[in-house]
């Protein structure tokens, strides 16, 4: 008994790799990378090979550290919410200022590497993106206003800003129409989880639409903010990053996706917990294809631009 208990404190003095790891938050990592990757190779300019990796890299160490500096801020209430209290820091994996250092560290690296590999610009908008996620979301916001997801949801919107800063140094229209299909995707996406994750919030005592305003009213949000982010979606089809397969990848998601938030629009609560929710968690999931499609459009189409396939080389000039 004795040589377990030490084991384990030795363990937790020197965690393990898949801690650190797991302190990154892959899976938002991983969408980070999927969209800067498409904001930087839909662009015009042409970084190089070795910078556009580089570049992407140190996108998602910079995404990985503002989750770790989430985690260390966000603690005491992942700790008493179903969805995160096997969390690192609640389960005792990491302690809360191993995992504060761990995101300084790499927050200031991804950085001051991105400067030096890409340029300043796109750097700075890491900066701000770090900065934003951690400050201005986490510690001002989440706890403070129902509204903490619209506005914070900017945090996950600058990526393929990123991307088409490093590739072009500037910042275009069709990047910040990148940022605003996913500014406005965000708030649906989250409020779907919201609906049945909601006991989680009450408990953690984070002011979620759900939890201020009642589920009715979500839902009306919910379908609201899906009629407008509809025809900025498909507008996009006509910029510089889109194309053929955007716009009928564009076309059918928004399709599915307004269809998904009218069903859910009209669900009473007694109908939804006799089911458990099964239309809000379809549709949460259907919020996850629908980005990944449009973003999958999005490097199709620029892949057919630039091989010099026929109607992809000259597409915005048709309209």
């Amino acid at each position: 008994m004795t040589d377990t208990r030490i084991l384990t404190a030795q363990q937790r003095m020197r965690p393990p790799l898949r801690t650190y790891v797991t302190l990154l938050k892959p899976r938002v990592m991983s969408l980070v990378v999927f969209t800067a990757a498409a904001g930087l190779f839909a662009a015009p300019g042409d970084p190089g090979v070795l910078t556009a990796l580089v570049s992407i890299l140190l996108i998602a160490i910079g995404a990985g550290a503002s989750g770790a500096l989430n985690m260390w801020w966000d603690a005491d209430i992942d700790a008493v919410m179903r969805r995160t209290r096997n969390r690192p820091i609640p389960d005792g994996r990491i302690s809360p200022t191993g995992a504060l250092v761990y995101g300084l560290a790499l927050s200031v690296f991804s950085v001051v590497a991105l400067a030096m590999v890409a340029n300043a610009l796109a750097a700075a908008i890491l900066a701000f993106t770090i900065f934003f996620y951690v400050v201005i979301y986490s510690m001002i916001l989440k706890r403070r206003t129902p509204q903490n997801i619209v506005i914070g949801g900017a945090a996950g919107a600058f990526p393929p800003m990123i991307g088409w800063a490093v590739a072009t140094g500037a910042v275009s229209f069709e990047s910040i129409a990148l940022f605003t299909l996913i500014f406005l995707w965000t708030p649906p996406h989250f409020w779907a989880l919201s609906l049945y994750m909601n006991d989680d919030f009450t408990r953690a005592g984070v002011p979620m639409l759900t939890v201020t305003h009642g589920k009715p009213r979500t839902r009306r949000h919910i379908l609201a903010y899906t009629f407008c982010l509809a025809p900025v979606a498909v507008a996009l089809s006509f910029s510089g990053v889109g194309g053929p397969v955007y716009l009928i990848a564009s076309v059918a998601m928004n399709a599915l996706f307004l269809s998904g938030a009218l069903a859910i629009g009209r669900r009473d609560e007694a109908t939804a917990e006799a089911d458990r929710y099964r239309r809000e968690r379809s549709y949460f999931r259907l919020s996850l294809y629908y980005l990944f499609f449009h973003f999958m459009a999005i490097w199709v189409d620029a892949i057919l631009r630039k091989a010099g396939f026929g109607i992809w080389t000259n597409w915005p000039s048709l309209f």
